[in-house]
């Protein structure tokens, strides 16, 4: 057992203690010691339980509290040292000796307070007293407020969201991942405000003035960004599994529209109890429907927060494939439950062991409860995302050192969320179902309310599966970069043999590290004839795969983490039966090929040419991949000559598959058809085919006269397609539509079409709603991106502009990344120049980190639009259709 106490003189009955706050009382033996663990504050003293009592005040947007914590303290000590952002320490003291804090100074660069007392605090328990003031944030992090839209006018509820380092907004706490603690929860507000937190509410009781005091039961220990807080007119809707109960929580009016949510929380939360192997050790589970403040979801422990849109579904509005976002963003924050709340990573450079998994456990659980959306085939888009990050010379491994807080913000990116489910999903495949998945029970039995490392789980996963697990995942985990196979066939006295080399892929990267994996490869014949064979593969090898007529094809299944370079005659045999693989195997040959276009190792006629041999394709993945590699290039061509020649050959491609599925669905027709023919639709009017947005506009003008006339399915795509030709009277009507609507998914339908407008009068007019009240400001950057679609040069003058205006209303993060995510959208170097020397981009390290990756993604796609993007034009002019 290793010590978290290594200074010499500390009492025995002191290092116990601390090791059990540490660890939990599970007997788990960490690999990390907690001493040693990053973050600003000493590890001399420990929260142990905070009972906090606060009263928000929500015209004013101002908050008191007090607090008091019991701590621990290891060493002697005159100075407490908490976080701390935008509050005031109006009082401190400890109880007994030690008294009054005779000083408290804020440091607001370190987001601390330190708290000197006039005599040192002996080794032991005390009681720590806090009186305090701050804000109610107008930007969604710490305690925020949302304005939102209702059927009796403008309404204003509370929410929080503290991941990674805002609890310090609410209320002073030792604000890092490893220190965990009870807390018991008292809050003032109105009576007929519905509150809510981690437990059930233990009593109300009146506080005078319209307002009521509710206190809440005591939470299981746990990390200070998993503490939530939501108060407004709420309702819900409740059920439960297992014996938790579980609520959908919404503003008036919508709770029937949880209904889809609550159904599938109980199938799940029976799956995650039975997968894990622990049962969720809360009584109940709140799913909470926040109208603004954040675009995504939050898993705060019991009470999981939710973007509307992301959590409700209704069917008179909703088109039907919402469902599966819906499924994928609460499975999600489900599985978080247990990896990140139940068992949770000692510091920031292991959010992976949160994010990767809970992304994986989100497709192992649709897989399961819904195999026919073929999750894993359809969401092949993500894997594809991660390793075109993970390419370039700003990668950076799924396990990287994390100085602080903002270097946290900065790997909430697709290399933690993609590459970290999709490794995981390979190691799996690997290791076997059955195998991993006891591993994982291990795991989480070994450190339930603990924390841990990578280091933990590699253990757990090769007590079960007596395989070199730490070995294999240390080079995915631990290095940056995406491997690359070179396979080579032979023909030797009959028999076919396949020489593996590895490699590194790269992109824009001539100088990229030469690097090693053990790449666990799935390779069978191309006919199918003989079982597939997983060989794990250090360096090079030579494999024997049966008769020389029987071409094989690497990455069954499109399961593994790497690329695949065949030589011309192996790449040409795949190519002529392409139709007959099995579409995952259609899709990873195509994704691999565009690739090594991209990396300069291809030519865009391997790519078109597998294109070409798929015209009586139908598969909605495969139909994805090669919409998104269309959209790429037509996103780079904008502003050439060549552009109109290449949208005629993508309308070419796509409209005989539109032919084939139609406006209309026929009678029995699979979801995946119905998401195609959408897909379909909207690709081909951004691809300025005549047919469809004329007919777009007229089923558009039949919907404003009676909604039932158009199909939920359609409404996104036709109404985007109208929004991007509309002239002023268009443009009018759906601003209209969604200032009137109280539907949060309608309300960002409408907009983002609006502000999708080719017109540059228009553009520019939706631009300055930004600077109003009448979006929730979790949608104003998203409505300049809108805009950037096609305007990127008058998105950024406006940004430029007002940025300090918009920077007052978004908070902190607008400052640290979005003008980097903005530029991204550029591609030319004057842009790169612009973003290195915009000063706010570089005020932290995370922003800088940020700022890096945005100046090489606007680099790369210039040198793909110098050097490469000629050829993909000459292939055109030679083989596509007039325009």
């Amino acid at each position: 057992m290793i010590s978290l106490l290594d200074r010499a003189g500390n009492l025995l009955a002191s290092a116990l203690l601390v090791m059990l706050l540490a660890t939990g009382s599970s007997g788990a033996e960490p690999t990390y010691s907690f001493a040693a663990t990053p973050g600003k504050l000493p590890k001399t003293v420990l929260p142990v339980h905070y009972a906090l009592d606060l009263q928000p005040d929500l015209d004013q947007l101002t908050l008191t509290g007090a607090e008091l914590v019991d701590i621990e303290v290891t060493e002697p000590t005159d100075r407490l040292v908490l976080n701390v952002v935008n509050l005031t320490v109006d009082t401190a003291a400890v109880e007994g000796d030690a008294g009054a804090a005779s000083q408290i100074v804020s440091d607001v660069a370190a987001e601390t307070v330190t708290i000197t007392f006039p005599r040192a605090l002996a080794v032991g328990r005390h009681k720590l007293r806090i009186g305090f003031s701050g804000h109610i944030n107008r930007f969604g992090r710490g305690l925020f407020m949302v304005d939102y839209p209702s059927a009796e006018g403008r309404a204003r509820m509370l929410s929080s969201h503290l991941e990674p380092a805002d609890a310090r907004r609410i209320f002073p706490s030792w604000d890092e991942p490893a220190f965990k603690a009870t807390f018991d929860l008292t809050v003032t507000v109105p009576e007929k405000f519905l509150a809510v937190s981690n437990m059930p509410i233990a009593h109300e009781q009146p506080a005078g003035a319209g307002r009521k005091r509710v206190s809440f039961e005591r939470t299981p220990r746990m990390s200070s960004y998993l503490f939530v807080l939501a108060a407004g007119e709420l309702e819900q809707l409740s059920g439960g599994a297992d014996g938790v109960t579980i609520n959908v929580i919404t503003t008036p009016g919508k709770s029937a529209n949880g209904r889809y949510a609550l159904d599938e929380a109980i199938s799940l939360l029976q799956y995650f109890n039975d997968y894990f192997g622990v049962k969720y050790p809360l009584p109940k589970l709140d799913l909470i429907a926040v109208p603004g403040g954040f675009g995504g979801a939050m898993e705060n422990w019991g009470g999981i927060t939710f973007f509307e849109s992301r959590l409700l579904f209704d069917p008179a509005t909703s088109p039907r494939d919402a469902r599966r976002g819906i499924f994928s963003i609460l499975a999600h924050e489900m599985a978080h439950q247990w990896f990140g709340n139940l068992v949770t990573m000692a510091w920031w450079d292991n959010l992976w062991l949160n994010e990767g998994f809970a992304s994986w456990m989100q497709n192992k659980a649709a897989e399961h409860l819904h195999p026919e959306w073929e999750t894993w085939l359809n969401n092949s888009g993500a894997k594809q995302g991660a390793m075109a990050e993970d390419a370039r010379r700003t990668t950076h491994p799924i396990q990287q050192p994390v100085a602080n807080e903002t270097e946290a913000m900065a790997v909430f990116d697709t290399i933690t969320y993609n590459k970290g489910q999709t490794f995981i999903r390979m190691l799996e495949s690997y290791l076997g179902d059955d195998a991993f998945r006891d591993g994982i029970r291990h795991y989480m039995k070994q450190h339930a309310f603990s924390s841990t490392t990578t280091a933990d789980l590699w253990r757990a996963l090769e007590v079960v599966s007596d395989k070199p697990v730490a070995t294999i995942a240390a080079a995915y985990t631990e290095q940056g970069g995406v491997p690359l196979i070179h396979a080579e066939a032979s023909c030797v006295g009959g028999e076919q043999r396949v020489a593996l080399q590895q490699d590194r892929f790269s992109i824009h990267d001539p100088d990229a590290k030469s690097q090693r994996w053990q790449v666990p490869i799935a390779i069978g014949p191309f006919r199918a004839l003989r079982p597939a064979t997983t060989v794990l593969l250090d360096g090079a090898s030579e494999i024997k795969a049966g008769p020389c007529d029987d071409p094989v094809k690497l990455n069954l299944g499109d399961v593994g983490y790497y690329r695949v370079q065949y030589d011309s005659a192996t790449h040409a045999a795949l190519a002529h039966s392409i139709a007959a693989l099995p579409p995952a195997d259609r899709v990873n040959l195509l994704a691999d090929t565009w690739a090594l276009v991209e990396a300069g190792r291809g030519t865009p006629a391997n790519y078109f040419d597998l294109v070409e041999r798929l015209s009586g394709e139908d598969s909605r993945a495969v139909w994805d991949q090669i919409i998104r590699t269309l959209s790429r290039i037509d996103h780079l061509e904008r502003g050439r000559q060549g552009r109109a020649a290449f949208q005629a050959y993508a309308r070419a491609k796509l409209r005989p598959v539109f032919a084939r599925v139609g406006w209309e669905p026929t009678a029995g027709e699979t979801q995946d058809r119905a998401s195609l023919r959408a897909r379909l639709i909207r690709a081909l009017g951004d691809f300025g085919d005549v047919g469809v947005l004329t007919e777009a506009k007229r089923r558009f003008a039949a919907f404003l006269k009676d909604p039932a006339s158009l199909s939920t399915d359609l409404r996104e795509p036709i109404t985007h397609l109208v929004g991007r030709t509309a002239g002023r009277a268009t443009y009018d009507s759906l601003l209209a539509l969604g200032r009137k609507t109280t539907n949060t998914s309608e309300r960002v339908r409408y907009y983002s079409a609006a502000a999708g407008a080719l017109d540059a009068g228009l553009a520019q007019e939706a631009l300055a709603i930004a600077l109003t009240d009448e979006l929730p400001n979790s949608l104003v950057g998203t409505l300049i991106f809108w805009v950037a679609g096609e305007h990127r040069e008058l998105a950024w003058d406006f940004v430029r502009t007002n940025f300090s205006a918009l920077a007052a209303k978004q908070g902190p993060s607008f400052r640290n990344s979005f003008v980097s995510n903005l530029l991204s959208n550029f591609a030319d170097r004057a842009r790169a120049d612009e973003l290195a020397s915009f000063t706010p981009v570089h005020e932290t390290s995370g922003g800088r980190i940020i700022a890096a990756r945005a100046h090489e993604r606007i680099l790369t796609d210039a040198d793909f639009i110098a050097q490469k993007l000629p050829a993909v034009e000459d292939w055109i002019a030679r083989n596509g259709a007039a325009p």
